[in-house]
């Protein structure tokens, strides 16, 4: 499970540091989406929105590549994570099959990690 873990977080670690990086850097070039997923980029990104998500891609990215913090980068990639899935689930099915691996990296890791997470997964008051 180790093994498994440490691909996971470094696969998850280059996908999250180099997306958030294109997201200033636009190394990678992508025409907007069709339709209402278009909509709903052009808004990301005419209120600047879509540069605080790519910063904290870039942030959770480095901390998965170095091995530092890991339960923290999790915590912030998870609502990236979730955003990514239903967007292309809703709005872009082009893009599901990666979003669905990364939900499957981000979940193999969360797993490895399960015990840095222990008092928000407890049941009880």
């Amino acid at each position: 499970m180790k093994m498994v873990a440490l691909i996971a977080r470094i696969l998850l670690g280059l996908v999250f540091f180099v997306f958030g990086l294109n997201g200033f850097l636009h190394f990678i070039p992508a025409p907007p989406p069709p339709g209402v997923a278009g909509v709903f980029a052009g808004i990301l990104i005419s209120t600047h929105y879509f540069y605080v998500v790519s910063g904290l891609q870039v942030v959770g990215g480095a901390l998965l590549l170095l091995g530092r913090y890991v339960a923290l980068a999790l915590t912030l990639l998870g609502p990236i994570v979730v955003n990514i899935f239903l967007f292309h689930w809703l709005m872009e099915p082009k893009g599901l099959p990666l979003a669905i691996v990364v939900v499957m990296l981000w979940g193999v890791l969360f797993w490895a990690q399960k015990r840095a997470f222990a008092g928000v997964l407890a049941s009880g008051g």
